[in-house]
Parts: structure tokens; sequence; C-alpha cells
């Protein structure tokens, strides 16, 4: 009988409709629950019968989702240290030099050795830590092309869209929103560059948190009654160089740097 291991594994086998037909607010809440013993698999209405057989509702031991990317990053040195760096680095658009690949995250050098030790000159979590691993390991090292596409437009954008928006767009609009020169410091932190009003957005910004995966924040200010927006856009060969998840969970973590970066200008 297979075992879930955390509530993102259970949330992988729900459809992210949110119908709520499982009286939580979301599949991710409803995953939550499930993994706490405060639901059963088969409370969602959705879940193939042979799905909710094979799983039989087998928890596994309760770990937190910080222990669980702790382990992760874990696993992905362990297979660094088994791939040749000097021979992907091009591919990854990164240097080597000294037994280390150098890769450039929002502007500032990542290193990681033979051994899958790695450095950084920007503070990073395992939320971006574990993106760069795998784009070290995987990304195709596919040119990008120039064409922004919004996060649901991605190949496998459509199962996560939902939570990016949650995660991601909607807490950087309110960071946005209370912290006024929030674009100002990205372009001079993190060697971000303002480009033009795409999509007649007020302010469009680009930066590079990997090489071959940039992004664009679009954001339009308040006006006549309207609330502000945010949209977060990726190249079009984002999924070729890394990920579904793992962008995701990029966003995400960089969305917690702006965060802290605002609180300690004072944001409320």
């Amino acid at each position: 009988m297979s075992q879930l291991n955390n509530p993102m594994e259970i949330f992988k086998l729900l459809n992210k409709s949110n119908c709520r037909e499982c009286n939580k607010a979301t599949c991710l809440a409803f995953a939550v629950a499930v993994f706490n013993g405060q639901k059963q698999l088969n409370e969602c209405p959705y879940l193939e019968s042979d799905i909710v057989e094979r799983f039989g509702g087998k928890i596994g031991k309760q770990t937190t989702i910080e222990q669980d990317m702790d382990k992760l990053v874990g696993q992905l040195k362990r297979k660094i240290s088994t791939i040749d760096l000097s021979a992907l680095a091009q591919r990854v658009g990164a240097g080597f030099s000294d037994d280390k690949l150098t890769i450039k995250v929002l502007g500032k050098d990542f290193s990681v050795d033979s051994k899958g030790n790695f450095s950084s000159d920007i503070h990073v979590h395992p939320w971006v830590t574990i993106p760069v691993l795998n784009y070290i390991i995987d990304g195709a090292g596919i040119p990008v092309s120039g064409e922004w596409v919004p996060f649901r437009e991605l190949k496998n954008g459509k199962t996560w869209h939902r939570l990016f928006g949650q995660r991601c767009e909607k807490p950087l609009k309110k960071v946005a929103d209370t912290y006024t020169d929030l674009f100002e410091d990205l372009i001079h932190i993190f060697n971000g560059r303002q480009v033009e009003n795409h999509y007649a957005s007020d302010i469009s910004l680009v930066l590079h948190p990997l090489p071959k995966v940039p992004i664009l924040i679009c954001y339009w200010k308040p006006e006549d009654g309207l609330e502000s927006s945010l949209n977060i856009f990726f190249d079009s060969t984002a999924e070729d160089n890394l990920n579904i998840e793992s962008i995701y969970a990029l966003g995400a973590g960089l969305v917690m740097m702006f965060e802290k970066i605002a609180l300690r200008h004072g944001m409320q």
C-alpha cells in the first residue's frame, strides 16, 4: 500500500478545482487536512476510487514543510556530486573554475562544488535553493524566446496556477501596494531592469532569478475606484529549463525575499 509523506503529495492527487465540496476553501487546505488526519481522501468527490483504494488513507510520519525541503536539498546535493559540473556549465549559463560552478541568481553569485556544497553572495533559503539546484541538474539550456506568458499558459501551469496566484502574485501585490519603493529597490538590489510598459501596465520590471528563467513583473496602480493589479510572467521556454514545481517554488521564494526587504524598510 502506497504512503503519502507530505501535504504536497496529496495535493498532486487532486484536480485543483477548489470546488469546496469537501467543506474546505481550497484543494491545498483539503490536502493539509488529510495529512493532519482531519479529513479522509474519500471526502473529495472527484478522486477516482482506485486512487483512494491505492493510497488507503495511509499517511506517513508527519513532518514540516521546512523539514521536507531540507531533506530534498540534501538529496539534490548528493545528485550534484555524481555529475560533471564542468561539462554542463555552459549549457546552463554558468562559469566553472576551481572545482566550482558559479551561476548568477538575481545578479549575485551562487556557487556549488563537485561535492554538492554551495555558497552564495545572496541570502537564499530552500524555496530558492531547490529550484537553483534543479536548474543546474536538469536545465536543458534552451535560449529564452522573448515571448512572455502568464504562469497558467506554461505547459503544466494550469495545474498550479491558482496556487501560484495565491502564494506569489497576491502577496507581491500587497507588498507593492504598501511599499512604494519596492520596484526601485528590486532594480538596485537584484539587478532588475525596468522595461517598456508591457500590457499597458504602469510599471514593468524584468528580473533574472536564473540565467535562462527570467521573470516579468507587471503592476497596475489603483485608479478611478479600481484596485491595483499585479501579474508575473515567464518566458515561454521557462519549463524547458525548470520543472513546474520548481518554477512555483522559485516564485514563492522570491516573494518571501521581497517581503523581508519591505519589512526592513518599515512596511506595516
